[in-house]
């Protein structure tokens, strides 16, 4: 499956049935959390209104065409820091002081890449194309799917059923892999 996994950014107008994106949304009660925190937060859009309204939070319009709206499906993620913290207060997790770890990392964010790619693969696995956005403004975002002000959103995974053709490219996508010695090591990096 991982072979067959790309960014698609061209889509056919049919609709995703609703079991399908049920099943693909799904994933955010598999995803790891720190601690099992459960920090992540989906919001599933289908209406064509909101779409281009996520598009639109998402910077589409600095794109040469609309691909983000024009997906039938979105999944806009978004990670709920506080959880994380009310999670690493409670007793189990305090450190030997009795206190909330310093975090070393926004794992919340982590979390919420790793939501981020089952949602991908559950789409492949469903049958789907799909892609991932990030929103140069979060707040835009945030309103155009209601999250509450605690939930930052992170992005959207657009879902849908490819085009025959994918005529939107990147530059990465015209490049090649880099080596695998390049980006992996063993042991230590040098």
């Amino acid at each position: 499956m991982l072979a067959r996994r790309r960014m698609v950014r061209s889509y056919r107008p049919d609709p995703v049935p609703r079991d399908v994106l049920e099943r693909v949304a799904g994933v955010v009660r598999r995803v790891p959390s720190a601690g099992f925190t459960q920090g992540q937060r989906l919001v599933v859009v289908t209406d064509e209104a909101r779409r281009r309204a996520v598009g639109e939070a998402c910077g589409e319009a600095e794109y040469e065409r609309p691909w983000i709206s024009s997906a039938p499906a979105h999944l806009v993620a978004g990670v709920e820091e506080d959880a994380y913290h009310r999670r690493y207060r409670e007793a189990d997790k305090l450190d030997r002081e009795g206190r909330e770890i310093e975090w070393p990392v926004p794992y919340w964010y982590v979390d919420g890449g790793a939501l981020m790619m089952l949602a991908l693969l559950a789409a492949l696995d469903d049958g789907l194309a799909a892609a991932f956005a990030g929103a140069p403004d979060p707040d835009l975002l945030r309103a155009a799917v209601g999250f509450p002000a605690a939930v930052r959103p992170i992005g959207v995974v657009t879902l849908g059923y490819p085009a025959d053709e994918d005529p939107v490219r990147t530059s990465r996508s015209a490049s090649r892999r880099r080596p695998l010695d390049e980006l992996v090591r063993w042991e230590r990096w040098s």
